[in-house]
């Protein structure tokens, strides 16, 4: 018999690694804006503002998506996450409206000649602390700090906040900060080409650092999720991610910006997916499995049907959104003593 749980759950992990590549990079944008350096700073800026503005508010499509998938396919598992990691996903919530009311200030202020530079600074703050939130609530899922006595979910800051689950939160730093240079460094020429080519080298760099920092301390600070992700699968994953983080570096190193941007995009994929291998079968490690939180057959049966056809009309609309997008024209740009 056609055992629902498994396509639900992929589906989950499906929309959780397409937020990482396009809303990452989004976060990512607004992490590089605050972390422009050099004497083309400011154009830096402006090409990360043009290359974000037809899409910034798409990105965050996949992020309803899982939840969206997750209060329908995994009520349980929604209602029991939610409850542990409430205060983190409030920080993300309030992160992501922040950071598109300053964006949407920011735009129309240099539309109208009268920036505030207040909105600029808060569009870089949430960019940072956005994916630092999601990144704690996700790693918090296979610390093993979330426990269910007798339906009773454990709540309170020992849940989110560990040192497992604070790196998890600066690991997602990272990867957004890896893909928005990355994926720039095509939309760019020239000298600018060249920045995002180097930022691009640093964040993976950084990115690799903090991973490989990841697997000493889950031995300590979370045995099982360690345990399960030395496991063959998800260790391929991981070995796979490594070897295509390396060909990202090299290809940087040769100028080879959309193969470059490919592999980037799989370091992540791997990544995420080593992850998701090492959880499974579980929605939360040792206390939930995603069977327990799954919803009825039916209902999972119904959910699968109509998903395909919300994927028509959704997915041919994002690319040709993503394909025919080529840029907007900058405006033109006030004296550099009134940069934001």
């Amino acid at each position: 018999m056609f055992d629902p749980v498994t396509p639900a759950a992929l589906v989950v992990a499906l929309g959780f690694v397409l937020y990482a590549l396009f809303g990452g990079a989004d976060f990512g944008g607004g992490i590089w804006t605050a972390l422009a350096f050099g004497p083309r700073a400011r154009e830096q800026r402006e090409a990360l503002f043009n290359a974000i503005g037809p899409v910034w508010e798409t990105n965050h499509v996949w992020l309803i998506f899982v939840v969206v998938t997750l209060f329908t396919a995994f009520p349980a598992g929604f209602a029991s996450l939610f409850i542990a990691l409430m205060t983190p996903l409030v920080v993300a919530l309030v992160g992501i409206n922040f950071r598109g009311a300053a964006y949407a200030f920011r735009h129309y202020g240099r539309e109208s000649g009268r920036e505030v530079p207040f909105s600029a600074r808060v569009f870089e703050i949430a960019s940072v602390v956005t994916p630092f939130a999601l990144g704690m609530a996700v790693a918090a899922t296979a610390a093993g700090s979330i426990t269910i006595d007798n339906d009773v979910v454990a709540t309170g800051t020992g849940v989110w906040l560990t040192p497992f689950t604070v790196m998890g939160g600066v690991i997602a730093l990272c990867v957004c900060a890896y893909l928005a240079p990355v994926y720039m460094a095509v939309r760019v020429s020239g000298p600018l080409q060249d920045d995002f080519r180097h930022a691009a080298i640093a964040a993976g760099i950084a990115l690799g650092v903090v991973t490989s920092v990841m697997i000493p301390l889950a031995l300590h600070t979370a045995p099982e999720f360690s345990h399960r992700l030395l496991g063959s699968w998800p260790m391929l994953c991981v070995v796979s991610a490594v070897l295509a983080g390396v060909a990202t570096q090299l290809l940087l190193l040769l100028r080879r910006y959309r193969l470059a941007q490919v592999m980037a995009g799989a370091t992540v994929v791997l990544t995420l997916a080593g992850f998701a291998a090492a959880l499974s079968p579980d929605l939360i490690i040792k206390e939930m499995s995603l069977r327990a939180a799954a919803a009825p057959r039916a209902t999972l049966i119904a959910y699968l049907t109509v998903l395909p056809v919300g994927a028509i009309i959704l997915i041919p609309s994002l690319v040709f959104l993503f394909w025919t997008f080529r840029g907007e024209p900058a405006p033109e740009l006030p004296p550099a003593g009134n940069e934001p």
